[in-house]
């Protein structure tokens, strides 16, 4: 009876060890000099899919190159000038060292007041040049339709600002890009990956002689 109570009592369970818990992954901080990609749909990637927006491409650019900058993507699909301006502290916060500034072509489209797209365009290029910043503004222009002097207008803001400010200007940002076949979207306002490659490029070949390495 003993041996058979013995038997039947459950003995007490081992104690248990318990892994530590995984150490915490601490990301160093990335102190590379800022490119800030600061506009529209174009900047944003609108379209195609995450890592495939001019900015990733700028980045696999400078780093091919062995530059030593980090390209930050505010690009925001639909924004204007107007939007643009009011959220310029944004992209102060970022401290950056070179400014793609590529706002202007949702005005045009809209076809809202070209004298208020120029004072937006400059008041954006005064701030971030007063933070230190190097700003390359990207030349747009607008489907045929809008009119001639309408377009003329438009395309006449940004050779005017770089004069002004004695910023730095792509003359075109979607140069090569713009109605070629296989380049891009349905929509052929928006470039698609591999016209996002291309227009990388037109932007490195304004901005590499103001880079350091």
């Amino acid at each position: 009876m003993l041996l058979a109570a013995g038997c039947g009592t459950k003995s007490p369970d081992p104690p248990s060890i318990s892994a530590p818990p995984p150490a915490e992954r601490v990301e160093k901080p990335d102190g590379r000099p800022v490119i800030l990609a600061f506009g529209d749909s174009l900047s944003a990637g609108f379209g195609v899919d995450a890592g495939l927006s001019y900015p990733d491409f700028l980045q696999k650019e400078l780093d091919a190159k062995g530059y030593s900058y980090r390209v930050v993507n505010q690009g925001l699909s639909g924004d204007t000038t107007s939007g643009g301006l009011a959220r310029i502290s944004q992209g102060l916060e970022m401290k950056p060292y070179l400014v793609v500034l590529e706002l202007g072509g949702n005005d045009g489209l809209r076809g809202l007041p070209l004298r208020v797209t120029r004072e937006n365009l400059d008041k954006m290029t005064v701030e971030f040049q007063k933070a230190g910043a190097l700003v390359v503004l990207a030349g747009l222009t607008l489907p045929r339709n809008y009119g001639p002097d309408y377009i003329r207008e438009f395309e006449q803001i940004y050779p005017e600002i770089e004069k002004k400010y004695k910023a730095r200007r792509i003359r075109f940002l979607l140069e090569g890009v713009a109605m070629q076949p296989g380049l891009m979207q349905r929509d052929e306002i928006h470039p698609n990956a591999e016209g996002n490659k291309l227009v990388a490029r037109n932007v490195m070949q304004v901005i590499e002689p103001l880079l350091k390495k």
